[in-house]
């Protein structure tokens, strides 16, 4: 199986043109993190000590969470998980990230901010794979 970790230049102009003038944006995150952080490319910020991917994740939230504020985003869920209770037996995923906001080109510059930059390592360190699927509300279901 494929893994995922960053978007690639093809997949962000999708999204780009998929979604610019939709308003507000749902991020769908599943998280399978890696049972020891790998800082490999990422001294500057790697801990003193040794840690687990989740922990790694929890840094890259913290630091990062100042960030989605500024750019009006908000976190909706952060929750365990496991396995599918309608889907593959083969795939499961250790956590569920829900993030709203504001619109494409708020997440664009939020994505490119440099405080964001400066610690996205720490996802990348703490993630063995991962998915991101956004998302617009339907408004008229009923």
């Amino acid at each position: 199986m494929q893994k995922y970790i960053n978007a690639n230049p093809e997949s962000g102009k999708r999204f780009y043109q998929d979604f610019h003038a939709k308003g507000k944006i749902v991020m769908l995150n599943l998280l399978k993190f890696r049972e020891k952080a790998d800082y490999t490319n990422f001294s500057e910020i790697k801990p003193k000590d040794e840690i687990k991917g989740e922990e790694a994740y929890q840094v890259y939230l913290k630091k990062t969470f100042p960030e989605l504020k500024k750019a009006g985003s908000r976190i909706i869920y952060y929750g365990k998980s496991n396995n599918f209770l309608i889907g593959p037996e083969s795939e499961n995923w250790d956590a569920v990230l829900v993030v709203e906001h504001e619109s494409v080109l708020k997440f664009m510059e939020f994505a490119q901010n440099k405080g964001y930059l400066k610690n996205a390592g720490h996802r990348t360190a703490a993630l063995e794979d991962s998915r991101l699927l956004p998302s617009t509300e339907i408004k008229d279901y009923t």
